[in-house]
Parts: C-alpha cells; sequence; structure tokens
C-alpha cells in the first residue's frame, strides 16, 4: 500500500507540473514553427561557412529559431557541417537550437522564475562564445577533417529523418502573405506536430523523473550533495555538479527543466541550475550518438570544450546575477502538488489546447501520417 502511495505521489507532483506548463508549451511551440516555417533550410547552410564572430551570431540566431529536441538537433547539425557549414558554426547552431529557444524560457519563466530565464538567455551566448574560442584555440583541422570524414559516411543517429525535412514555406511574398497562405498554416501545423512528436517522450520522462524525485528524494539529501551549509562552497560546486547530474539522468531538451525546478528546491546553486540546463547536449545517448557521428577523439574533444564551457557560464551567470542581486532569495518553484482549479491556467491551456487541435487536424489532413513515419528516416533522406 505504501509503494501505491509513492507511486500516486510522485504522478500527482507529475502531472501538476504538465498542467502548469502545458499552455506555454503549445504557445512557443506555435511561435517557433511560425518562425521555421519562413527561414529555408537552405538559406542557413549558404550563411554558416566559415567561424568568423558574424557567422556565429548568424549560426545562433538560426539556432534560436530553429528550435529542436536535442537529438533532432545533433542530427541538423550533422547535416550542415555535411553540407559545408563550419564545425563551428554548426556545433552553435546546436547549442542555440535547444538552448536559446522561446519554449524553454517560457517554461523556466512558469517553474522557477523570469531571473531564470534571462539567465539562460544571458548565459548561452557566453557558452557559445567560449565554445568557439575553444574550438579555435584547440581543435586541429587535421581532428575536424577527421570529423567531416567519418560525418560523410552517413551513419543513423536518432531524429534523422526529422532533421532531414525542410517543412518551410517555399512560395514567394511577403512575410505575412506567405505565413497567412494556405501554404503557411499547413507549413506551421506541420513544423508544430513534428517538433511535438520529437520532443514528446523526453518531457513525459522529464516530468515522470521529477515527480518521483521531488516525491520520494529527501531534502536532507539534497543539501549535503549542494553543500548548502557552505554557501561560497555551494556556488562553486554547483555549475560543476550540475552537467554531471544532467548527463547521467539520460533527460534533454525541455524535459530537463522540471527536474531542475527539483534540484533548485532541493539547494543547488543559481549557476548550477543554469550549467544543468545547458548540459542536455551531453547526456550519454547523445555522447553515443557525437562518437557515432564524428569519432570518438572529436567526441571526447565536444565533451570536454562544452563542459568546460557549461560550468564556467554557470559561474558567469551565478557571480554576475547575484551582484546585480537577481538571484530569488526564496527557492519556491512550482513542483508541489496543486491540483486543477479555476483560474488563469485552466483558461489558458483551454485556449491552447484548442489551437493545438486545430494544428493537429490541419496536419493530418495534409498528409501529415506519412511525415511521422519518417522521422528516424536517413541522414541523407530529402522530405
Amino acid at each position: 500500500m505504501r509503494v501505491l502511495d509513492a507511486i500516486g505521489h510522485a504522478l500527482a507532483v507529475a502531472g501538476s507540473m504538465t498542467w502548469e506548463i502545458t499552455w506555454s508549451l503549445i504557445l512557443g511551440f506555435t511561435l517557433s514553427a511560425v518562425v521555421q516555417a519562413v527561414i529555408r533550410r537552405q538559406t542557413i547552410v549558404r550563411l554558416l561557412g566559415d567561424d568568423r564572430p558574424k557567422t556565429l551570431v548568424r549560426a545562433t540566431g538560426f539556432g534560436a529559431a530553429s528550435s529542436s529536441c536535442s537529438y533532432a538537433a545533433v542530427a541538423l547539425a550533422r547535416a550542415l557541417f555535411r553540407r559545408g557549414a563550419s564545425f563551428t558554426a554548426a556545433m552553435t547552431f546546436e547549442i542555440a537550437s535547444t538552448n536559446l529557444v522561446i519554449e524553454l524560457g517560457i517554461i523556466m519563466a512558469l517553474l522557477l522564475s523570469w531571473q531564470f530565464t534571462l539567465a539562460e538567455f544571458a548565459g548561452g551566448p557566453i557558452m557559445i562564445v567560449l565554445v568557439a574560442v575553444a574550438f579555435r584555440l584547440f581543435v586541429r583541422r587535421k581532428l575536424i577533417d577527421a570529423a567531416r570524414q567519418q560525418a560523410d559516411r552517413g551513419l543513423a543517429g536518432s531524429m534523422e529523418g526529422h532533421a532531414a525535412m525542410d517543412m518551410s514555406i517555399q512560395s514567394e511574398g511577403s512575410f505575412w502573405r506567405r505565413l497567412l497562405s494556405r501554404e503557411g498554416y499547413t507549413s506551421v501545423s506541420q513544423i508544430f506536430v513534428m517538433e511535438w512528436a520529437a520532443v514528446i517522450r523526453d518531457v513525459v520522462i522529464g516530468l515522470l523523473i521529477a515527480g518521483a524525485v521531488g516525491a520520494w528524494v529527501p531534502d536532507t539529501f539534497w543539501q549535503h550533495l549542494f553543500l548548502t551549509g557552505h554557501p561560497l562552497a555551494a556556488k562553486l560546486w554547483g555549475p560543476l555538479i550540475g552537467p554531471v547530474i544532467s548527463l547521467l539522468s539520460f533527460v534533454c531538451s525541455i524535459g530537463n527543466v522540471p527536474l531542475a525546478a527539483v534540484l533548485w528546491n532541493g539547494g543547488i546553486s543559481f549557476g548550477g541550475v543554469i550549467a544543468f540546463i545547458f548540459a542536455d547536449l551531453i547526456i550519454i545517448p547523445i555522447l553515443v550518438i557525437y562518437r557515432k557521428y564524428y569519432g570518438t577523439r572529436m567526441m571526447l574533444t565536444i565533451l570536454g570544450i562544452f563542459y568546460a564551457a557549461m560550468v564556467l557560464a554557470g559561474y558567469a551567470v551565478e557571480f554576475a546575477f547575484g551582484g546585480l542581486g537577481l538571484i530569488p532569495a526564496e527557492r519556491v518553484a512550482r513542483v508541489a502538488e496543486t491540483g486543477i482549479t479555476w483560474n488563469y491556467t485552466t483558461i489558458l491551456n483551454i485556449v491552447f489546447l484548442l489551437l493545438a487541435a486545430a494544428l493537429l487536424i490541419r496536419f493530418f489532413r495534409s498528409g501529415g501520417r506519412a511525415m511521422l513515419t519518417m522521422m528516424g528516416g536517413s541522414p541523407d533522406g530529402h522530405h
């Protein structure tokens, strides 16, 4: 009976968090789908051929606009690299497309606070600059050439078919004319549903893990792990341990935000939360994919550079936001069991669920079922 009660408690916590973020997920993916619908894939490839600062700024912007789950982002970065983008630009695109996206910021604001959203969008560019500098200083041309040779073998990783699909609007005209056309509606619906299909597994797993951890793990465990009795040590330890927890959790993309909320309530430092969220690109399954895509040496290089950049970006956020007085004084992330009540969250959920239903109907009426079957696909597919 106690086991059933414990499972019920964990599911209730997960369900409460799900209800809190449903409307924001739909809003974020809709806005992302609108942006992706009007940006053509070939335009992105053409503008990312080197690693100059101007190019990396473009890669950051395109990545933030081309929101993807972590697996699809990694596959798309390899596709860009194979088509002529520089390796650094491809990695920049990958980081931005998972860590600087609309839906991530909205959910962080809801479950954590607006300060975390601001820190995410401030720390992301810092991490990108650190990664770019590290690749320039420490990665030799010989290693990049070997990685390109391995990438050109076209070994399948995950979400290859999804990454190969270009669902943008192909007709000409102004932004609004293209977007409000019948083709625009179809394109937005296809991107919206395919993005959901790509992340739904991680979102569900992340919510279940966060519910279980929030319900079952006592606060004293986190307090000892995060050194909460030693303020300076906690600030130094948080960004170091945050990515390690993420690496071992096997959860990525938006799915790790609920767990980040649990960790924040448990005592991890502000910078530790940001480093934890950045680390969705070095979880163990993705490291296996890097090895398949680029070879063992480049996989280890990516792991080392990304980890160091995440830690340093976490420190930058911790001490900059601390100095500005922007770190929340209380740890009240929304992970408690609250249930469903008639409030603004319920109203917004109803409105946005109706929007999602309209896009879902359009998706299936425009032949979307076949697209879902091709999500695994081939890295050399053109759908």
